[in-house]
């Protein structure tokens, strides 16, 4: 029986382009895990023209749990840009919310 992992790379060959796809595979590898997979999967998201906006709020969440917290609050930072240019203002609170809770070092 293929694992639900197995299963979404099954899906990305025949449709390595679908983001949604793409981002359920980062999500497996955290699941499994695996951060550095998860996480590098999550960044090519950020890359996509247009970014694919809930990677930025997954990898900040990742990164903070991982103590990465200065990455966080960049990936975050970044997400929330992302988010109001594309007029999310949903995902651009949520990951404002989780910026304040790590704290404004940096800034």
């Amino acid at each position: 029986m293929p694992t639900r992992r197995e299963k979404i790379e099954a899906m990305l060959a025949d449709e390595p382009g679908d983001v949604f796809l793409r981002y359920s595979l980062a999500m497996e590898f955290d699941k499994e895990g695996q951060p550095d997979a998860s996480l590098s999967r999550l960044e090519e998201l950020t890359k996509e023209e247009p970014p694919y906006v809930p990677a930025f709020f997954m990898s900040g969440q990742q990164l903070a749990r991982l103590g990465r917290i200065t990455e966080a609050r960049a990936m975050l930072r970044d997400g929330i840009d992302a988010a109001r240019q594309q007029k999310d203002m949903h995902a651009a609170g949520e990951m404002s919310e989780l910026l304040a809770s790590l704290g404004a070092a940096g800034e």
